[in-house]
Protein backbone atom coordinates (compact mmCIF):
# COMPACT_ATOMS: atom_id res chain seq x y z
CA UNK A 1 0.00 0.00 0.00
CA UNK A 2 0.91 3.79 -0.81
CA UNK A 3 -0.54 6.80 0.49
CA UNK A 4 0.44 10.36 -0.67
CA UNK A 5 0.10 12.49 2.22
CA UNK A 6 -0.16 15.35 -0.74
CA UNK A 7 -3.50 14.63 -1.49
CA UNK A 8 -4.93 12.35 1.55
CA UNK A 9 -7.08 14.22 3.89
CA UNK A 10 -6.14 15.43 7.29
CA UNK A 11 -8.29 12.26 9.71
CA UNK A 12 -6.32 9.95 7.15
CA UNK A 13 -3.20 11.43 7.80
CA UNK A 14 -3.51 11.43 11.45
CA UNK A 15 -4.95 7.72 11.37
CA UNK A 16 -1.92 6.22 9.70
CA UNK A 17 0.83 8.69 11.57
CA UNK A 18 -0.62 7.93 14.82
CA UNK A 19 -0.77 4.27 13.80
CA UNK A 20 2.56 3.41 13.11
CA UNK A 21 4.91 5.74 14.65
CA UNK A 22 4.87 4.46 18.04
CA UNK A 23 5.02 4.00 21.05
CA UNK A 24 4.66 7.60 22.16
CA UNK A 25 5.48 8.87 25.46
CA UNK A 26 2.76 10.44 27.14
CA UNK A 27 3.62 14.11 28.55
CA UNK A 28 0.65 14.68 31.55
CA UNK A 29 1.35 18.69 30.84
CA UNK A 30 0.36 20.99 33.96
CA UNK A 31 -0.47 24.68 34.11
CA UNK A 32 -1.74 27.08 35.91
CA UNK A 33 -5.29 28.77 34.72
CA UNK A 34 -5.78 33.02 35.00
CA UNK A 35 -7.77 32.10 38.43
CA UNK A 36 -4.93 30.11 39.91
CA UNK A 37 -6.57 26.52 38.88
CA UNK A 38 -4.07 23.40 38.27
CA UNK A 39 -4.62 22.08 34.87
CA UNK A 40 -3.54 18.96 33.58
CA UNK A 41 -4.00 17.31 30.14
CA UNK A 42 -2.02 14.27 28.11
CA UNK A 43 -0.29 15.21 25.10
CA UNK A 44 0.80 12.01 23.23
CA UNK A 45 2.93 14.17 20.54
CA UNK A 46 5.68 14.63 22.80
CA UNK A 47 9.36 14.28 22.96
CA UNK A 48 12.29 14.99 23.99
CA UNK A 49 14.01 17.35 21.54
CA UNK A 50 17.43 17.77 22.85
CA UNK A 51 19.94 17.98 25.28
CA UNK A 52 22.09 20.86 25.39
CA UNK A 53 20.11 22.99 25.38
CA UNK A 54 18.14 20.79 27.35
CA UNK A 55 14.42 21.15 25.04
CA UNK A 56 11.42 19.34 25.11
CA UNK A 57 8.82 19.59 22.59
CA UNK A 58 4.99 19.23 22.76
CA UNK A 59 2.44 19.60 19.57
CA UNK A 60 -0.59 20.40 20.80
CA UNK A 61 -3.91 20.77 18.17
CA UNK A 62 -6.98 22.98 18.77
CA UNK A 63 -10.50 21.77 19.91
CA UNK A 64 -12.79 20.97 17.27
CA UNK A 65 -14.62 24.06 17.20
CA UNK A 66 -11.20 25.79 16.32
CA UNK A 67 -10.10 27.07 19.76
CA UNK A 68 -7.34 26.73 21.45
CA UNK A 69 -7.28 24.22 24.20
CA UNK A 70 -6.58 25.37 27.95
CA UNK A 71 -3.26 24.54 28.05
CA UNK A 72 -2.11 26.71 24.84
CA UNK A 73 -3.55 29.38 26.74
CA UNK A 74 -2.28 29.14 29.65
CA UNK A 75 1.61 28.27 28.38
CA UNK A 76 0.77 31.46 26.43
CA UNK A 77 0.33 33.50 29.49
CA UNK A 78 2.22 32.29 31.98
CA UNK A 79 5.60 30.71 29.43
CA UNK A 80 6.05 28.38 31.84
CA UNK A 81 4.62 24.49 31.73
CA UNK A 82 5.42 21.13 33.50
CA UNK A 83 5.61 17.73 32.71
CA UNK A 84 4.68 14.82 34.17
CA UNK A 85 5.99 11.35 32.92
CA UNK A 86 2.68 8.40 33.56
CA UNK A 87 3.38 5.14 34.48
CA UNK A 88 0.81 2.26 35.12
CA UNK A 89 -0.31 4.26 38.93
CA UNK A 90 -1.26 6.99 36.90
CA UNK A 91 -3.06 5.63 33.84
CA UNK A 92 -6.65 6.13 35.29
CA UNK A 93 -5.75 9.60 36.57
CA UNK A 94 -4.77 10.56 33.17
CA UNK A 95 -7.41 9.62 30.98
CA UNK A 96 -9.68 11.24 33.23
CA UNK A 97 -7.27 14.60 33.07
CA UNK A 98 -8.60 14.22 29.06
CA UNK A 99 -11.57 14.89 29.61
CA UNK A 100 -12.39 18.88 28.37
CA UNK A 101 -13.55 20.11 31.48
CA UNK A 102 -14.24 23.88 31.72
CA UNK A 103 -11.38 26.03 32.63
CA UNK A 104 -12.68 26.48 36.57
CA UNK A 105 -11.96 22.96 37.16
CA UNK A 106 -9.09 22.14 39.12
CA UNK A 107 -8.38 19.05 37.38
CA UNK A 108 -5.64 17.86 39.95
CA UNK A 109 -8.06 17.62 42.56
CA UNK A 110 -10.60 16.12 40.28
CA UNK A 111 -8.46 13.07 39.51
CA UNK A 112 -7.85 12.61 42.97
CA UNK A 113 -3.80 14.20 42.51
CA UNK A 114 -1.43 15.57 44.56
CA UNK A 115 0.05 19.26 43.52
CA UNK A 116 3.24 19.65 44.50
CA UNK A 117 4.91 23.32 44.27
CA UNK A 118 7.27 23.31 41.13
CA UNK A 119 11.05 24.74 42.63
CA UNK A 120 11.63 27.29 39.85
CA UNK A 121 7.72 27.54 37.72
CA UNK A 122 4.42 28.96 38.74
CA UNK A 123 2.54 25.77 38.53
CA UNK A 124 1.86 22.20 40.67
CA UNK A 125 3.71 19.39 39.46
CA UNK A 126 2.13 15.40 40.03
CA UNK A 127 3.43 14.00 44.05
CA UNK A 128 2.07 10.72 41.85
CA UNK A 129 4.27 10.80 39.14
CA UNK A 130 7.62 9.33 38.22
CA UNK A 131 9.41 12.14 36.69
CA UNK A 132 8.48 15.81 36.01
CA UNK A 133 9.87 18.43 34.24
CA UNK A 134 9.66 22.08 34.98
CA UNK A 135 9.87 23.70 31.99
CA UNK A 136 10.08 27.26 30.97
CA UNK A 137 8.85 28.42 26.90
CA UNK A 138 11.66 28.49 24.70
CA UNK A 139 9.62 29.07 21.10
CA UNK A 140 6.11 28.65 19.88
CA UNK A 141 5.92 27.73 16.51
CA UNK A 142 1.97 28.13 15.30
CA UNK A 143 0.12 26.47 12.49
CA UNK A 144 -3.10 27.12 11.30
CA UNK A 145 -4.72 24.80 14.01
CA UNK A 146 -2.01 23.48 15.90
CA UNK A 147 1.07 24.84 17.93
CA UNK A 148 4.69 23.01 18.63
CA UNK A 149 5.94 24.50 21.96
CA UNK A 150 9.38 23.96 22.45
CA UNK A 151 10.23 24.40 26.32
CA UNK A 152 13.79 24.44 28.20
CA UNK A 153 13.90 22.26 31.23
CA UNK A 154 14.74 23.98 34.11
CA UNK A 155 14.67 21.91 36.75
CA UNK A 156 13.73 17.65 36.82
CA UNK A 157 12.48 15.93 39.99
CA UNK A 158 12.58 12.03 39.69
CA UNK A 159 11.09 9.32 42.19
CA UNK A 160 14.20 8.02 44.19
CA UNK A 161 12.70 4.48 43.44
CA UNK A 162 12.97 5.33 39.83
CA UNK A 163 17.25 5.47 39.90
CA UNK A 164 20.13 3.40 41.52
CA UNK A 165 21.23 5.21 44.59
CA UNK A 166 24.02 7.25 43.14
CA UNK A 167 21.05 9.37 41.03
CA UNK A 168 23.25 8.35 37.72
CA UNK A 169 21.15 5.28 36.41
CA UNK A 170 17.29 4.35 35.50
CA UNK A 171 15.98 1.28 37.58
CA UNK A 172 13.93 -0.14 34.70
CA UNK A 173 12.22 -2.43 37.32
CA UNK A 174 10.52 0.39 38.57
CA UNK A 175 10.38 3.19 36.31
CA UNK A 176 8.04 1.51 33.61
CA UNK A 177 6.71 4.66 31.48
CA UNK A 178 3.33 3.58 29.44
CA UNK A 179 2.82 5.14 26.26
CA UNK A 180 0.25 5.43 23.40
CA UNK A 181 0.04 3.09 20.49
CA UNK A 182 -3.05 3.24 17.99
CA UNK A 183 -6.72 4.53 18.76
CA UNK A 184 -7.21 3.79 22.93
CA UNK A 185 -4.14 1.46 22.77
CA UNK A 186 -1.25 1.60 25.04
CA UNK A 187 1.95 -0.12 25.81
CA UNK A 188 4.08 -0.32 29.45
CA UNK A 189 7.88 -1.00 29.45
CA UNK A 190 7.88 -3.58 31.61
CA UNK A 191 9.13 -5.74 28.93
CA UNK A 192 12.97 -4.24 28.33
CA UNK A 193 15.93 -5.71 26.99
CA UNK A 194 19.78 -3.88 26.12
CA UNK A 195 21.59 -3.71 22.84
CA UNK A 196 24.69 -3.16 22.48
CA UNK A 197 27.02 -1.44 19.50
CA UNK A 198 29.07 -4.97 18.38
CA UNK A 199 32.59 -5.00 19.85
CA UNK A 200 34.17 -5.87 17.05
CA UNK A 201 33.00 -2.82 14.89
CA UNK A 202 34.06 -0.15 17.84
CA UNK A 203 37.44 0.19 16.03
CA UNK A 204 35.86 0.42 12.53
CA UNK A 205 33.56 3.54 14.13
CA UNK A 206 36.21 5.33 15.45
CA UNK A 207 38.51 5.10 12.23
CA UNK A 208 35.51 6.60 10.52
CA UNK A 209 35.77 9.33 13.17
CA UNK A 210 38.13 12.35 12.35
CA UNK A 211 39.22 15.03 15.50
CA UNK A 212 36.93 17.65 13.78
CA UNK A 213 33.70 16.00 13.28
CA UNK A 214 34.22 14.35 17.03
CA UNK A 215 34.10 17.67 18.25
CA UNK A 216 30.94 18.33 16.49
CA UNK A 217 29.38 14.41 17.11
CA UNK A 218 25.58 14.40 18.19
Amino acid sequence: MDFDFTTLPAPDRYRLLTNFIGPRPIALVGTRSAAGHNNAAPMSFFNVFSHEPPLVVLGIQNRGNGDEKDTVANIRRTGEFVVNMVDMALADAMITCSVNFPNDVDELAFAGLTPVPCRQIDAARIGESPCSFECRVERIIEYPSRVLIVGQVLDMHVEDRCMDPAGRYVNSDTYQPIARLHADNYITSDRQFELKKPEALLPFELAQVTPRSRKGAA
